[in-house]
């Protein structure tokens, strides 16, 4: 799957959180509780990492891989709702970091 196709996938999904959303809550998620949630399962991430070297206990220590995608299903979401453009901020980002370490 290539970025364009992650972030349509991820933004058809978050549509079908919104109407959860408006139907046990009234309204959909803000963008800063969009990002909450993000904070939330990156945290989760670093705990699971620690948890597969065995440096922080866990029962679930297979959620790791499922996080790391919900984290990029997240930031996906973000970078919309920001009117960020996601495949170009990581390509961008990709670029710049290789270049410097080019030129180092």
């Amino acid at each position: 799957m290539d970025l364009h196709e992650t972030k349509e996938q991820s933004l058809a999904i978050r549509r079908q959180y919104h109407k959860l959303e408006r139907q046990l809550h009234g309204k959909e998620w803000t963008t800063e509780e969009d990002a909450l949630a993000f904070l939330t399962d990156a945290g989760l991430v670093g705990r699971l990492t620690m948890a597969q070297e065995g440096r922080w206990p866990s029962e679930d220590e297979k959620m790791l891989a499922p996080k790391i995608g919900e984290c990029v299903w997240w930031l996906a979401v973000l970078a919309e709702r920001n009117g960020i453009d996601f495949e170009a901020a990581v390509e961008d980002f990709l670029r710049t970091r290789a270049a410097e370490l080019q030129d180092s």
